[in-house]
Parts: structure tokens; sequence; C-alpha cells
């Protein structure tokens, strides 16, 4: 699991939820969302990829050229239980991207790289 992971009770509760075959309260999964998003600004700062995650969030990161005004030509959107699945490697990213769940355009918009976040040293990766 990841720094974020171990830290978030609500990425917790929203990977049990998800396992359990349910939904995620809103709360919970809006939480989960923020605390994965600000993990990842903190881990790949920059200002080139504004990733989206509505209504919950929304970060810039990934170095390269900042974006200032207008719409930025690197844009990552997603819904609130595919950025936590993709976030914590429980779905692949190109799967994620081929079955139309991640809307990404420009081409600093594949996140696979820094995706899904690092596990932390000594702990198991989970990925299913």
């Amino acid at each position: 699991m990841s720094p974020a992971h171990i830290k978030s009770p609500a990425v917790a509760a929203v990977l049990a939820a998800l396992d359990a075959g349910g939904s995620p309260e809103l709360v919970t999964l809006r939480d989960a969302v923020r605390a994965l998003l600000t993990d990842l600004a903190k881990r790949v700062p920059g200002r080139s990829v504004e990733v989206r995650v509505p209504p919950y969030g929304a970060v810039q990161c990934v170095p390269g050229p900042r974006h200032t005004r207008g719409t930025p030509s690197n844009v990552v959107e997603m819904d609130g239980v595919t950025w936590v699945l993709v976030a914590t490697g429980r779905l692949p990213w190109a799967e994620a991207v081929a079955a139309g769940k991640i809307k990404a355009s420009g081409s600093r918009a594949d996140l696979s790289p820094y995706l899904p976040e690092p596990p932390e040293s000594g702990s198991p990766e989970r990925v299913g």
C-alpha cells in the first residue's frame, strides 16, 4: 500500500466498500479522492497537467510548461471511484482509458508513469 493509503482512513473505507461489492459513502469517497489527488500533486509536482475528479477536486501536476489561462492543453478527467481504483493499482491506467473511464487529452496527459502510487517499502502491493 502507498503512504496515502495507510494515512487515509477514507481510502481504506472506500476500498473496503468496493471489495464488499457495495458503493462507498459519498463523503468518504470525496475524502479518499482528495487524499489521493493531494498525494499525486506532492509526488509529481508541476503545473502542466490538470487532473479533474468532479465534483470532488482537481490538481495540477507533472513537470513541464505551466498552464495559466483558459482550458489547459493537458487534462485528465474521471469519476471518483475510477480515480481511487487507478491511484491504488486496482485498475490499470491503460484498461481504464480503453474502457472510456478516463478522458485524457494532451501530450502529457498519460499518468501511467506515476500511477499506481508506489508502495511503501516493506509493504506488499495489492493489485486486483
